[in-house]
């Protein structure tokens, strides 16, 4: 260890600071909630500097010079800390201009609580770097398993003094800064050995919001309450889009984190924009606690819903099966406009009579016969109905049809209908409230109910075989909202509510009905059901977000089911759920429990790198053998036809 170094200094009176705040979006767009953090720092910094990776947008560049000195682009690289060397570099000896330069990010929400108090406070002490928060000493290190990861500042916020930034050791520690090609290396080539870098070369450290104080060694993610109720000025994103499972068993509930930032006046709808266009929208209804219990006979929202116009689109396949759906457009609160298409020319007149039935309670009314039954209701939806709904006439759409699930028992197609109509449009109150929180918040886009439990399978199959077309299609249209890895958060019975602009995206691209032909037979996905798992991330990369909604009848029942199965699978497993879960995604597919099967799963879990060395011969033997399996089994079922043919 180098010889202590004498104290450092106060940041002085009049001071000139420097602050240089990276930034990153996949679209080349800047948020707003980056807007609103750098005007926060305006009247503290000097200069401040932004640092953009990747690329910008002119519109984006335009969001950034108001509140900014000098926009900085770079090839994405390296991270936020390679950014930052590149700032350093790029600011040169125009250094030594300032008393303290902040090294911080695009990484967190603010001004949540006002910055002066913090820098008031920090400004006051001899010192030679501080942070916002800080890490404590944590053995074995959670990043590789083995050894200890040592206490650290955060490198989201790293303010140095000049005592620290002229001397020969930061220079050479940014000369000598290894490449990071993946987070893991960010975090455990510079973020873990900063502080004891510096320290170690007897430059004096302090830290606003020390985690000693606090009950974790890491209350940027599991305190952030605490933190903000102290006066800490920043939000860290993580608590918002980190693992469920991780976060569930620490209890970082996103929703009271929500409601304790709108308590302390932080506009909440930028952190929901954000989130909506860079998040999973399952990942953000599940750390959000985004599901909304309705109930059906009174109406309990504050907000009055009377002044939204609203599209009512429904889909027939018969006069009888539509007409309680027909009926209930009484219930909305204030006549709606309604469409019915069809692609049946024999029930139009009575489709036509069931309408006019409703006399004053629904406004403009309208059969519409589509020329082709592909796709069904979600042709008819997007390209039947296009124009009503880019017309910007509305400011909400309800998507409903009368087409019940093939293949399947009378009770489970009973509970399919009643529970999609029921959380939907279950009630006149019920419509009220769910209307309301369109009023309430104006950028949610889509509410719709979960993912149906009961009867189903759908809870790791929700995407089956359309995730590969899924993303294709999500690219082609421009979506770059990631998807949700599993089960989409997606209103897979094919009816919700939206805003006619959550589904720009989706209406970029002129549909027409043979887009819509049924393509299995050609072991190619459905477009129609492919678009309806990308109905939530169309929504969320215009910025708006998906809530999920439940009468309390229908939230017991899911909630108990879901409760007694999760009990049943997990019987066998040791730990946390979040082991649990951890534990059997190492195993791998189980496919039917056979012995490759096992043996596989015993080699993934016992013997990873064996597997990690033997994967790339044993890959391409496996699918050579599934193919001859494929061929082999083609033909057997051949030779049962003839047999079958040649007895008749």
């Amino acid at each position: 260890m180098s010889a202590m170094r004498a104290s450092g200094s106060a940041f002085p009176e009049g001071g000139r600071r420097l602050v240089v705040y990276v930034v990153y979006d996949r679209r080349g767009g800047v948020d707003e909630y980056v807007v609103h953090a750098l005007a926060g720092l305006r009247e503290h910094a000097a200069r401040i500097l932004v640092v953009v990776n990747g690329k910008l947008t002119p519109e984006g560049r335009a969001r950034l010079e108001p509140v900014s000195d000098e926009v900085l682009v770079r090839d994405n690289v390296g991270f936020d800390i390679w950014a930052h060397k590149e700032a350093l570099e790029h600011v040169g000896a125009g250094l030594s201009e300032f008393d303290e330069v902040v090294l911080t990010n695009d990484t967190w929400f603010g001004p949540v609580r006002p910055f002066g108090a913090v820098f008031e406070r920090m400004d006051a002490l001899e010192i030679d770097f501080w942070g916002m928060t800080d890490h404590a000493r944590e053995v074995p290190n959670p990043f590789t398993g083995k050894g200890v990861l040592p206490y650290h500042l955060q490198s989201f916020w790293i303010a140095v003094r000049r005592s620290m930034f002229t001397s020969e050791r930061w220079a050479r520690y940014w000369r000598d800064l290894p490449e990071m090609p993946s987070y893991f290396d960010a975090v455990l080539k510079h973020e873990t050995v900063f502080t004891e870098t510096f320290v170690r070369n007897g430059f004096r450290p302090a830290v606003a919001f020390a985690s000693d104080d606090y009950p974790t060694d890491h209350p940027a993610l599991f305190n952030p309450t605490l933190l903000m109720d102290d006066g800490c000025p920043l939000l860290k994103r993580r608590p918002f889009f980190h693992w469920p499972p991780f976060l569930d068993r620490h209890a970082v509930i996103g929703r009271s984190i929500i409601e304790n930032v709108e308590a302390h006046g932080y506009p909440v709808a930028l952190i929901l924009d954000n989130l909506a266009r860079t998040v999973p929208a399952k990942v953000i209804n599940t750390n959000l606690a985004m599901l909304s219990i309705l109930p059906r006979t009174v109406v309990v929202a504050s907000d009055d819903p009377a002044a939204l116009r609203v599209l009512v689109i429904i889909h027939a396949t018969a006069a009888a099966s539509v007409a309680d759906l027909i009926a209930r457009l009484a219930w909305f609160p204030t006549p709606v406009d309604v469409i019915v298409t069809t692609s049946d020319a024999s029930i139009v007149a009575e489709l036509g009579a069931l309408l006019d039935a409703q006399g004053a309670r629904v406004g403009a009314r309208e059969v519409r016969l589509v020329p082709s039954a592909n796709g069904r209701d979600m042709s008819a939806f997007l390209i039947g109905c296009r124009a009503e709904l880019e017309s910007g006439r509305y400011d909400v759409f309800v998507k409903l049809h009368d087409r019940v699930p093939t293949r399947r028992g009378r009770t489970v197609v009973d509970y399919f209908r009643r529970y999609f109509l029921d959380n939907l449009v279950g009630s006149p109150q019920y419509i009220a409230n769910v209307l309301a929180l369109f009023s309430k918040e104006p950028g949610l886009g889509i509410v719709l109910p979960p993912p149906i439990q009961t009867g189903y399978a759908i809870t790791g199959e929700g995407w089956s075989w359309y995730r590969g077309r899924g993303h294709d299609v999500a690219e082609d249209l421009g979506i770059r909202v990631p998807l949700d890895g599993v089960t989409p958060l997606a209103p897979l019975g094919g009816m919700w509510m939206g805003r006619p602009e959550g589904l720009r995206p989706l209406l970029s691209k002129s549909w027409t009905y043979d887009d819509f032909r049924d393509t299995s037979h050609k072991r190619v996905p459905d477009i129609r059901r492919v678009l309806e798992r990308l109905v939530t991330a169309a929504a969320g990369e215009e910025g708006l977000h998906a809530r999920t909604v439940l009468t309390p009848e229908h939230a017991g029942l899911t909630h108990l089911a879901i409760e007694y199965k999760i009990d049943q699978l997990a019987v066998n497993l040791p730990g946390y759920p979040v082991e649990q879960i951890q534990f059997l995604h190492r195993a791998g597919w189980w496919g039917i429990g056979g012995a490759v099967a096992f043996l596989r799963m015993y080699m993934k879990t016992n013997h990873p790198n064996v597997v990690r060395r033997v994967d790339p011969v044993m890959h391409p033997l496996g699918r050579g053998a599934r193919a001859v399996l494929r061929v082999a089994r083609a033909g057997v079922a051949s030779g049962r036809q003839l047999v079958k043919g040649g007895r008749r």
